[in-house]
C-alpha cells in the first residue's frame, strides 16, 4: 500500500512539473484546426448534401410534368401509362382492365412513347 501511495505521489509531482513547463511555452495557433474544420465541411457538402438536393429537384420536376396518357415506372418496377391523375395519386394502367392506384411519389422514371406494350 505504501508503494502504491509513494507512486502515485511521484506522478502528481511529475505531471505539476510537466503543467507548469506548458505554461511557460507559447500556444500553438488553432488556425490549422479551423481550416481543416473548413475542409471537411466542404467536402461533406458537395459529397452529401448537393447532390441530395438536386435529385430532390429532378423529384420534384418529375411530378410537375406528369400528364395522362405518359408512360412511366414506379420505384417498385411496375411499368404502365397514366389514365387517371388526381392530387396525390395517380391511376396506371399495367394491362387491358387491369387498373392500379399509386401516390405520386412512388413513380420513379417516365419513360419513352411506346415502351408499354399492353397484353
Amino acid at each position: 500500500m505504501r508503494k502504491l501511495v509513494t507512486g502515485l505521489s511521484v506522478w502528481a509531482i511529475a505531471s505539476k512539473s510537466a503543467f507548469a513547463e506548458s505554461i511557460g511555452q507559447p500556444q500553438q495557433s488553432s488556425l490549422p484546426s479551423f481550416l481543416m474544420l473548413g475542409a471537411l465541411l466542404l467536402v461533406f457538402y458537395f459529397m452529401l448534401i448537393r447532390p441530395q438536393m438536386r435529385r430532390t429537384k429532378e423529384q420534384r420536376e418529375l411530378m410537375n410534368s406528369l400528364e395522362k396518357g405518359d408512360e412511366v415506372m414506379t420505384s417498385s418496377g411496375i411499368y404502365g401509362k397514366i389514365s387517371k391523375m388526381e392530387e396525390s395519386t395517380i391511376t396506371l394502367t399495367i394491362a387491358n382492365g387491369v387498373d392500379i392506384k399509386i401516390q405520386k411519389q412512388a413513380i420513379a422514371n417516365m419513360l419513352p412513347k411506346g415502351s408499354v406494350t399492353e397484353a
